[in-house]
């Protein structure tokens, strides 16, 4: 990561994408009210936009058909208030196929909250 004036910010900002992932694939779903706004906005392929603490809960706790996996981040970048991290995410499906899946998220942050996610996968779709 660069130095600059606003280094503490990007390191606090690049934490918080690490621990969101942290938080999830280890079914930490308390922490996530540490990590998102508590109006957090979160858009994914194949749902209508989630808002709310609460609803991510919901989603996490109850809807993903993810049973278990671990994502492997291969970069985040900071810049101001906004973000992105792409990687790889493997794991297995809760009707037990296996799940290999390129990612990219995109990040606005506010007062030190993940405040909007949006996720995007990589495979054909137009």
């Amino acid at each position: 990561m660069y130095q600059n004036s606003n280094s503490q910010v990007l390191t606090t900002y690049s934490k918080l994408v690490v621990d969101l992932f942290c938080a999830v694939d280890s079914s930490g779903w308390e922490s996530l009210a540490e990590i998102f706004h508590s109006n957090i906005i979160y858009e994914r392929p194949g749902y209508s936009p989630f808002v709310g603490i609460e609803r991510i809960l919901q989603f996490y706790q109850m809807e993903r058909v993810i049973a278990s996996g671990k994502h492997h981040i291969e970069h985040i970048t900071i810049d101001g208030s906004y973000g992105a991290c792409w990687g790889r995410f493997v794991g297995i499906s809760k009707d037990s196929s296996q799940i290999d899946e390129l990612f990219a998220d995109v990040y606005s942050f506010e007062k030190g909250k993940i405040k909007t996610r949006k996720t995007h996968f990589f495979r054909p779709a137009v």
